[in-house]
């Protein structure tokens, strides 16, 4: 291989096109790479989820008896007493998923460090071509 200094443009440029390609492809592994970690992150949350489910419906279902109960021997109404817990047990699930949601937003699972790594190789590009 020739020294730099009698390298000529083409060539320069050609191996900067080399280098920027390299470059490009690095980062879509890394997105990848980055993407499949998040997936299997997500799908191992939602499997814990689906576990824990199993076990806490029914605990949730004995805990709400237990409330209507308590509001029965206050002296309320059955009827009353089983409507106050299931709208007070709506409410609080109501306000459980849209945190949930909100956690799965877009930007919650947006590849920041794939992001990052772009915005300094477009800038090392940019200063290569200089």
């Amino acid at each position: 291989m020739s020294s730099t200094s009698s390298r000529s443009i083409p060539e320069l440029f050609s191996d900067a096109l080399g280098q920027l390609a390299k470059l490009v492809s690095n980062e879509f592994e890394l997105a990848r790479a980055e993407m499949a970690e998040k997936a299997a992150e997500a799908g191992r949350g939602a499997a814990l989820i689906g576990a824990g489910a199993v076990f806490f419906i029914p605990a949730l279902v004995m805990i709400l008896f237990a409330v209507a109960a308590a509001l029965m021997h206050a002296g309320l109404s059955d009827p009353v007493a089983y409507l106050l817990t299931g709208v007070g047990a709506a409410v609080i699930g109501g306000a459980l998923v849209w945190v949930g949601l909100s956690r799965l937003s877009g930007d919650a699972l947006k590849p920041k460090v794939t992001l990052e790594q772009m915005e300094r190789d477009k800038l090392a590009a940019r200063e290569m071509v200089r």
